[in-house]
């Protein structure tokens, strides 16, 4: 199985050994940079649509927080692996992202408006444990949004945050607790923030962490690759095996793997 995990807005200075055991853990047993970068306007759908459409938003077309269809469509990530039969399942808490994939190409998808709690993210990770070893999907997105609330809230780096931040590493070590050793999991931010706020090209909204882990990825390997958001769907088509979409602009980051 491979497993995709956003954590919205958080910031790699957020991550500690202490704060974040968890993440620090991933990081010691496979690839990994803190200096990876968003894209701009660096807000949460715009990102997504990048993340799993491998193109900038002048491509896409999705420039605020509200989505709209794209003027060319072109396939992601998941129709990329639904083409190749991989089954895929999606896990979140922020309505927006049902618009990430096409109708009718996932298992399983699971929704709950709890973002504005701060146990919302220990919901949505409570509830891919429970459907993610009956269900064996391929790949998993698993979106965990308190993090960036907090971040909008009481301010990045303020010391709400980081409790935040470290809440929600105990949910991801839960959730990779269930299910398989040999599991494949990609772990990153969407984009950074600064006072209460993010969407600027700042290098506080724009520098984000990103790590990989799990078999056939090296180990205690810090990149030196420039690591971006277009780089997650052909980084992660390459682990599940299925060829990239033409249009797809980014790479594989191939440091990263064995």
């Amino acid at each position: 199985m491979l497993l995709l995990v956003m954590i919205d807005g958080l910031r790699p200075d957020a991550i500690t050994p202490e704060r974040c055991p968890t993440l620090a853990g991933l990081m010691a047993r496979g690839a990994y940079t803190l200096q990876a970068r968003s894209i701009m306007p660096s807000f949460t759908l715009p990102c997504h649509m990048s993340i799993f459409h491998s193109v900038p938003p002048s491509r896409h077309g999705v420039t605020t927080n509200t989505w709209s269809p794209m003027a060319r469509p072109l396939p992601g990530l998941v129709e990329a692996a639904h083409a190749a039969g991989r089954r895929c399942s999606f896990y979140y808490n922020w309505e927006p992202l049902r618009n990430l994939s096409q109708p009718d190409h996932l298992l399983h998808a699971y929704f709950r408006d709890n973002d504005e709690t701060p146990d919302g993210d220990h919901v949505i990770a409570g509830e891919a444990m429970r459907s993610l070893p009956l269900d064996r999907p391929d790949f998993a997105f698993v979106y965990l949004s308190t993090t960036d609330i907090a971040g909008h809230r009481f301010g990045w780096m303020s010391p709400r945050y980081l409790e935040q931040a470290s809440l929600v590493d105990g949910a991801l070590g839960a959730l990779l607790a269930a299910l398989p050793a040999e599991t494949q999991v990609l772990v990153q931010a969407d984009h950074g923030g600064h006072d209460r706020n993010h969407g600027t090209d700042s290098p506080e909204d724009m520098t984000i962490p990103w790590i990989v882990a799990g078999p056939g990825v090296r180990a205690g390997c810090q990149l030196q690759t420039p690591v971006s958001l277009l780089d997650t769907a052909p980084t992660l088509a390459r682990l599940l095996g299925v060829a990239p979409d033409a249009q797809w602009e980014g790479k594989v980051i191939e440091e990263a793997l064995e």
